[in-house]
């Protein structure tokens, strides 16, 4: 039952109205509504997006979502373009090269939302 289930990822935002900005404005995803809750919902692919309001310091350091991409540089390009600021990394297992970290099977580029989660852009490598 679970395999066919629709998924919404819930996110910890301390500011829903600014995060749904960023997640209008800079990502371009599409605002569904409002929950009761102050919960504010994105289309996002085959699922959603739930910013829920929660206290500073909810968000968590590991990446929180990941967008698989068809064209990785082209979704850079496009939301740095928005204002989007990608992280660079340079440690033993993780090395990005004009933001994009080689995987083997996937390369990856990450970056923050307003509130601080971390969310990913990866392309499978055929």
């Amino acid at each position: 039952m679970l395999t066919e289930s629709t998924i919404t990822t819930m996110l910890p935002v301390a500011d829903a109205e600014r995060a749904a900005r960023f997640y209008a404005d800079a990502l371009g995803l599409r605002r569904m509504g409002a929950g009761d809750d102050g919960t504010v919902y994105f289309e996002a692919g085959a699922g959603s997006i739930g910013l829920r309001p929660m206290p500073a310091g909810a968000q968590s350091e590991n990446t929180a979502l990941s967008f698989e991409v068809g064209d990785l540089e082209g979704e850079i390009s496009t939301l740095e373009e928005r204002g989007v600021r990608f992280q660079d990394f340079e440690m033993e297992g993780l090395k990005t090269v004009n933001h994009i970290a080689d995987l083997g099977k996937e390369r990856a580029a990450w970056f923050a939302d307003s509130e601080g989660n971390v969310l990913c852009l990866h392309q499978l490598v055929t």
